[in-house]
C-alpha cells in the first residue's frame, strides 16, 4: 500500500499541476469560464469537476492499453491513423500557444508584481525550463509533488480569508444575463480544452504506470483537487467582483489583500504552477516531435522554447481570451470521443 498510495499522490499532484496552469493559477480562466456567470458557477464547477475526475482516468487507462509513446498514439486511437495525425498536428500548434500563454503569464508575473521586465521573467523562465526538462518525466512528478501541496494549503488561506472579508457572498448572490446555452457551454468548453492539452502529460504518465488501481484512485484524487481550487478561486474571484477584472492576474490582486509576505508567497505560487503546466506540456510536446524528426534532444527543447518566446511577445490577457475558446470548441470533438471509447485491459496483461 505504500507504494500504491504514494504512485496515487504522484498521478493526482501530477494531474492538478498540469491542468493548474497560467489561465487557471491566475485567475483569468475561473473569470472567464465560470465567475462571470455568477451563482450558476457553483454547479458547473460540479460539472467540470465530474469530468476532470471520470476522463483523467480513462485517458491514463487507454495510453496504458496501447502503449502510447506520446499524445499522437492516443489521438490515433480516438480518430483513426489519418484523422488522429492530423489532430495531432493541429494539437501541436495548440500546444505552442497553450505553452506561450504559459510563458506569457510567468512574464506578467514578474512585471506586475515584482517590479522586473516582462522580457527578463521570460528569459528567467525560459533557462528555468531547460534545465528542468533535460531531466524528464521524473523531474515533472518531482516539482508538482512539491509545488501542489502548496498550492492547496494556500488556496484553503485564500478561502478563509475571503470568507471573513466583505463581499463574502458575493458567489451566492451574483446574477447574470447570459443564456442558459452559454453558461452550460463554459464548462463544456473549459474540461474539453483542459483535457485535450493535458493528454500531453498524462498519456506518457499512463503509458507508464502499470496500475490501474492507482491512476483510478489518482484521477479521483486530482480531480477533486481541481474541482476545490475551481471553487475557492471563484469564491475569493466573486468577492472582488467587478473591480478585479481589471487586473491580467486577478489572483494577484484578490492576494494583495492578504499582506506584503502573504502576496509574496502567493505570487511565487502562481509562477510555480504556471512553471509545472508549462515544462509538462513542453515535455509533452517533445516527445511527440521527437517520433517524427531526428533532432537531438537538447535541441528540439531549445527550439520549442524560442518559438514560445516569439510567440509571447504577444502578451498574456490577448491570448488567454483569444486562443482559449477557439481550442475549446476544437477540444469538445475530442471530448466526446473520450467518452464514447472503451477501455479494456493494458496491453500485455
Amino acid at each position: 500500500m505504500p507504494g500504491r498510495t504514494g504512485r496515487v499522490l504522484q498521478i493526482g499532484f501530477t494531474y492538478m499541476g498540469t491542468v493548474v496552469g497560467a489561465g487557471f493559477a491566475t485567475g483569468q480562466e475561473i473569470l472567464q469560464f465560470f465567475t462571470r456567470y455568477g451563482q450558476w458557477a457553483v454547479l458547473t464547477i460540479a460539472f467540470s469537476t465530474f469530468f476532470f475526475i471520470w476522463l483523467g482516468a480513462k485517458m491514463m487507462l487507454l495510453a496504458g492499453e496501447i502503449g502510447a509513446k506520446s499524445y499522437e498514439d492516443l489521438n490515433k486511437a480516438l480518430f483513426g491513423p489519418k484523422i488522429g495525425q492530423l489532430v495531432s498536428y493541429f494539437m501541436l500548434v495548440v500546444l505552442l500557444g497553450v505553452n506561450a500563454v504559459m510563458l506569457a503569464g510567468a512574464g506578467t508575473i514578474f512585471y506586475e508584481n515584482w517590479n522586473i521586465s516582462y522580457q527578463t521573467g521570460l528569459v528567467v523562465t525560459l533557462i528555468a525550463c531547460f534545465l528542468m526538462l533535460r531531466r524528464g518525466m521524473n523531474a515533472i512528478l518531482t516539482v508538482n509533488s512539491i509545488v501542489v501541496p502548496f498550492m492547496l494549503l494556500f488556496t484553503v488561506i485564500l478561502l478563509y480569508n475571503t470568507f471573513n472579508s466583505p463581499g463574502a457572498d458575493r458567489w451566492i448572490t451574483m446574477t447574470t444575463d447570459d443564456s442558459l446555452l452559454r453558461i452550460w457551454s463554459a464548462p463544456l468548453l473549459y474540461t474539453a480544452f483542459n483535457l485535450a492539452m493535458a493528454q500531453a502529460v498524462l498519456v506518457p504518465l499512463g503509458a507508464q504506470i502499470e496500475d490501474r488501481q492507482a491512476i483510478r484512485w489518482g484521477s479521483l484524487f486530482g480531480g477533486i483537487g481541481i474541482g476545490f481550487m475551481l471553487l475557492a478561486g471563484h469564491i475569493a474571484l466573486s468577492s472582488h467582483m467587478p473591480g478585479v477584472q481589471q487586473f491580467e492576474i486577478p489572483m494577484g490582486g484578490v492576494a494583495r489583500q492578504l499582506g506584503y509576505a502573504i502576496q509574496f508567497i502567493y505570487i511565487f505560487l502562481i509562477f510555480s504552477e504556471i512553471f509545472t503546466t508549462l515544462i509538462a506540456d513542453i515535455y509533452g510536446l517533445a516527445l511527440q516531435l521527437q517520433q517524427r524528426v531526428s533532432i537531438p534532444r537538447n535541441l528540439l527543447l531549445l527550439i520549442i522554447l524560442v518559438i514560445c518566446y516569439l510567440l509571447s511577445q504577444i502578451g498574456f490577457g490577448p491570448l488567454v481570451s483569444t486562443l482559449y475558446p477557439l481550442f475549446g470548441l476544437f477540444s469538445l470533438g475530442w471530448l466526446v470521443l473520450m467518452m464514447l471509447k472503451k477501455t479494456g485491459k493494458r496491453r500485455g496483461s
